[in-house]
Parts: structure tokens; C-alpha cells; sequence
């Protein structure tokens, strides 16, 4: 490691270790539907939709089992929504019938889920399993390109 990257990953250290999620979670499941919700929205706008949604919703066979234009209208102020109904639905449904309607805690599994990419499942991994990971969006693409800390376009 370079001492520039060191000096690097000790600021950002200092800025931001420990920080914790901004999406509001109680547990595995809520954490995973939250991060589904977030795609192209705010995490302010998910935690405004999460309590009634939770409090409906319970577990994975109750998000299985849902009315998608019921789901529709509660997740409707993320965007997205009947696409993010029809994957959180899935989704759940998937948990129930493969993994006993718990969150896997390995990737494979994770991205195998509708609405789940790389991003969200690292965000789940991390939090929920305190699995070492690194949640990578748009910004921290273009930022770390701009920083040359990577030469990877992808």
C-alpha cells in the first residue's frame, strides 16, 4: 500500500468510520427490502415509507403473500414502485421456498434474489453479517476513478 492510499483510507477513517446505515432496520429481512426501496431514491424517503410498511408486513411469507397494488400504493413515493413491488415480492417468495424465509448471508445466494445486485447485498452482508465489504454506488466509482485508487472501469 502506498503511503498516499495510506494517508487516504486514514482521513477517510477519521471522516466517516463508524458510521452506521441510514436506512431504518430492525432486522435482516426489513434491512434487505429497505435497500431494495432505496435504488434511485433517498434514504430519508425509505424511512418515511418503512414503518407503515413494516408494521403491514412482517415477514419474508407476509411480503410473499402481498397484493402487489396494495404494496404498490404504500412504496409509491419511492419511484420505481411496481418494479420494486414485483421484486420485493419475488424476492420473498424466493426466501421463503429456498432458504426458509431467512436472508442468506453469502453473496451467491443474495444476488440470485430479485432486486438485489451487488451493491444491496454488500450493504446486507456488512450490516447484518459483519462480513468485510465495500458498498459501491455511482459516486464511489467516478470518486475513486478521479483519486486513481483504481484503474477498473466497471
Amino acid at each position: 500500500m502506498t503511503q498516499r492510499t495510506r494517508r487516504l483510507l486514514d482521513y477517510l477513517e477519521r471522516q466517516f468510520g463508524g458510521r452506521a446505515i441510514e436506512l431504518s432496520y430492525s432486522n435482516h429481512l426489513e434491512l434487505l427490502i429497505a435497500t431494495i426501496l432505496s435504488a434511485q431514491c433517498t434514504d430519508d424517503r425509505v424511512n418515511r415509507v418503512t414503518p407503515v410498511l413494516f408494521k403491514k408486513y412482517r415477514k419474508a411469507r407476509d411480503f410473499a403473500r402481498a397484493n402487489p397494488g396494495d404494496l404498490e400504493k404504500i412504496i409509491h413515493s419511492t419511484g420505481f414502485f411496481r418494479s420494486k413491488a414485483k421484486n420485493i415480492i419475488r424476492c420473498c417468495q424466493m426466501l421463503v421456498e429456498r432458504h426458509g424465509g431467512k436472508v442468506p448471508d453469502h453473496m451467491e445466494a443474495l444476488i440470485e434474489l430479485p432486486g438485489v445486485w451487488r451493491k444491496t447485498a454488500n450493504v446486507v452482508l456488512g450490516a447484518c453479517f459483519g462480513r468485510p465489504t465495500i458498498v459501491v454506488d455511482t459516486h464511489v466509482k467516478r470518486v475513486s476513478g478521479r483519486l486513481e485508487l483504481t484503474r477498473s472501469a466497471n
